[in-house]
């Protein structure tokens, strides 16, 4: 196995998210999360170097945080043969500062 290249610790997430493609809204599951980016499933495959505006909300001391981010796939990949969803992670690149504070404490402190 290759060495960890991720600079940021993700847990894993089962929180639903809103994509916005090019023909609406579209409703996802979120995998893992970090305050780098996130990886999520998804009905259909989505280019790489795609910017896709996000949405979720993360649980925080005064109840829940929403991030509303845009992001760029880094990866996208059908789960398996027999099963039409696909792995989509996405590297964040509109993150504001309150946002990655609210995902570095989810991240820290998880179930909180």
């Amino acid at each position: 196995m290759g060495a960890e290249r991720r600079q940021h610790p993700r847990i894993p997430s089962d929180i639903t998210l809103q994509v916005a493609l090019d023909d609406g809204g579209h409703t996802a599951r979120l995998r893992d999360v970090s305050e780098s980016g996130i990886c999520f499933y998804l009905d259909r495959a989505i280019e790489e170097m795609t910017i896709l505006e996000v949405a979720f909300d993360v649980p925080a001391p005064e109840g829940f945080h929403k991030v509303e981010t845009t992001g760029v796939v880094v990866r996208s990949r059908k789960i398996s043969p027999a099963v039409d969803h696909y792995e989509v992670a996405l590297f964040f690149n509109g993150l504001d500062e309150t946002a990655r504070t609210a995902l570095r404490s989810f991240v820290a402190k998880p179930g909180s």
